[in-house]
């Protein structure tokens, strides 16, 4: 049974461009609803999106200030139904990298959906997998300097519990989108057992079918986690 399912979104704007539009973001948040109420569906309790990586601040300052634009819009618009789905969202990534609006009503939103136990959906912003494991190692030799932390009490258990991701249960399966067969910097560290599913079409194409399809390839894995 998955557990926890992770996305990687790729391929919005080239499904833009493929399609003749200016902007395809809004068929991207669309096909992040699908994602949504298939895992409420399957009851598969937790869902990450990887919706806006670090390294996508090297794009054009436009294209930037626009999906942050759009995430407010939709946090905005989507928060009753939300609540009433009973779906908790959690906010994952650099969050000194955040605008200050951005970052502000994400906490709201976590704040007014924190007791929702139909879902927990992550949702990966400003997010890097070198970064988080960067930033983890960091906070852990600041413990010891500090004598909080002896070298020895360094253990896996104890590390992830100063990952970005702490008390989340690792994914999984992994679905790609996009073309590219590879994780991009997204929970390398997480994605140790996951299986990596990839499919060759744009985010905003993906069908319920495609998440079924997924499922149905993670059930026929076996899985030995090295027995």
């Amino acid at each position: 049974m998955v557990k926890h399912l992770a996305c990687i979104m790729d391929g919005n704007r080239r499904w833009s461009k493929q399609n003749g539009l200016i902007q395809s973001h809004s068929q991207g948040i669309d096909a992040a609803h699908r994602a949504i109420e298939f895992c409420i569906t399957r009851k598969t309790p937790y869902l990450s999106l990887f919706a806006f990586s670090l390294e996508n601040f090297k794009r054009s300052s436009q294209e930037v200030s626009y999906l942050f634009d759009l995430m407010v819009q939709e946090i905005y618009a989507q928060k009753q139904s939300l609540i009433e789905k009973g779906i908790k969202i959690r906010f994952i990534g650099d969050a000194t990298q955040f605008p200050a609006l951005v970052g502000e009503v994400c906490h709201q939103l976590e704040q007014e959906t924190m007791h929702g136990n139909a879902l927990q959906v992550n949702v990966l912003i400003c997010y890097g997998a070198r970064q988080e494991l960067c930033d983890a190692t960091r906070r852990i030799a600041h413990a010891v300097e500090q004598g909080v932390l002896k070298a020895y009490d360094i253990t896996p258990e104890l590390f992830e519990t100063y990952l970005w991701t702490a008390h989340i249960p690792h994914p999984d399966l992994i679905i790609r989108t996009g073309y590219a067969h590879r994780l991009s910097n997204f929970l390398l560290y997480q994605a140790a057992y996951a299986e990596l599913y990839f499919l060759d079409c744009y985010w905003p194409a993906i069908t319920e079918t495609d998440f079924a399809n997924a499922y149905t390839y993670f059930e026929q894995c076996k899985r030995n986690f090295g027995t």
